[in-house]
């Protein structure tokens, strides 16, 4: 008998925000805190492994902007596609004029919510 496997774009917008909003959240503070090891813990198997830790070690300690993120955001929307929901933020800097486009991308590995994607733009 096949055991169907969790899909995150079955959930309500409400029950993905309470899973998305801690781990966005956490993605900031420990990017400010420049915490590599912190900031990659929710991160599925593939994406922590196709990291470059020297380059995203370069970009902890080189971006002014990655480093003085603002802890308030707002939600924006979501893109569901396929087994993954895209969650969209708009982003702020303590030290930089403007706003930004933080995008996450959650699904399920082995039965656990995980981070497959994650950008500031």
């Amino acid at each position: 008998m096949k055991v169907s496997q969790m899909n995150i774009i079955d959930k309500s917008d409400d029950e993905i925000l309470e899973l998305a909003n801690p781990l966005w959240s956490d993605l900031v503070k420990w990017s400010n805190a420049g915490k590599y090891g912190e900031f990659v813990k929710h991160f599925s198997k593939a994406l922590a492994m196709g990291l470059n830790q020297m380059e995203v070690g370069k970009q902890f300690a080189n971006s002014e902007l990655t480093r003085n993120l603002d802890e308030d955001f707002e939600f924006l929307g979501f893109i569901r596609r396929g087994e993954h929901v895209t969650v969209l933020y708009r982003q702020k800097s303590t030290k930089k004029a403007g706003e930004w486009l933080g995008r996450m991308v959650l699904g399920y590995e082995e039965g656990k919510v995980k981070v497959f994607g994650a950008s500031i733009f």
